[in-house]
């Protein structure tokens, strides 16, 4: 699998070019309502127009067919990454009502959540992140890191990526301890809750690319 680091939750043409500029590989849009990076279907038809080389990751929670449709048709996603309490054959069907990968993300607490993730191996990719505070109205993008040690027990044959709480201090760690050929950032990479910084976008790739061993462009230096 090729490296993939992706700057979930863009809003904005400044940190889509930054994000773009600096080398990474997917942009995530968020369509939630709940969340401080939630755009709008408008939005994102606008925001679809910037993304170059990107590949365009839709993020939902627990929607039905027609809206995770409309989604489809605003963003032309080339990924799905279903964030809620997707079962198995909600992700086959999805994936079979889309014709588009699907990313199922799966929250870590215990060694168990890690094992659990055999039975979503219908999905393209899971990506492992923490779970989310107690009392928090949102599932991910809440800055909170997991034991990394849990995923020794991956199940074999299982592609996977990594999100929680990585930034640019510490995404070079998680991609050596780990092993993830894949990371993923939102709050890690922002000065307020969904305001990204072109900044720390652009040193948070670098280092991801860094540990990659990928070239690190010039934007990104």
């Amino acid at each position: 699998m090729t490296p993939f680091i992706k700057i979930c939750g863009l809003t904005d043409a400044a940190t889509i070019d930054a994000a773009r500029a600096a080398g990474a590989t997917h942009a995530g849009f968020m369509y939630f309502e709940k969340s401080p990076r939630h755009v709008s279907l408008d939005e994102m038809r606008a925001l679809a127009r910037r993304t170059g080389d990107m590949k365009r990751v839709a993020v939902v929670v627990n929607r039905g067919d027609d809206a995770i449709l409309d989604v489809v048709g605003a963003l032309s996603p080339h990924l799905l990454q279903l964030h809620g309490d997707e079962t198995p054959e909600r992700v086959a069907a999805i994936r079979m009502l889309t014709g588009r990968p699907v990313i199922k993300v799966l929250s870590v607490v215990s060694a168990a959540d890690v094992a659990a993730a055999k039975a979503y191996g219908v999905a393209d990719l899971v990506m492992f992140d923490a779970r989310a505070p107690k009392g928090a109205d949102r599932p991910g993008g809440n800055g909170v890191v997991f034991d990394w040690s849990l995923l020794k027990s991956v199940p074999p044959g299982l592609s996977w990526i990594l999100s929680g709480g990585l930034n640019d201090a510490t995404v070079a760690a998680a991609i050596r301890e780990t092993g993830a050929k894949g990371v993923d950032v939102s709050s890690g990479v922002e000065d307020a809750p969904g305001v990204k910084s072109p900044g720390r976008i652009a040193a948070f790739v670098a280092a991801a690319r860094a540990a990659y061993k990928l070239p690190v462009t010039d934007t990104a230096a």
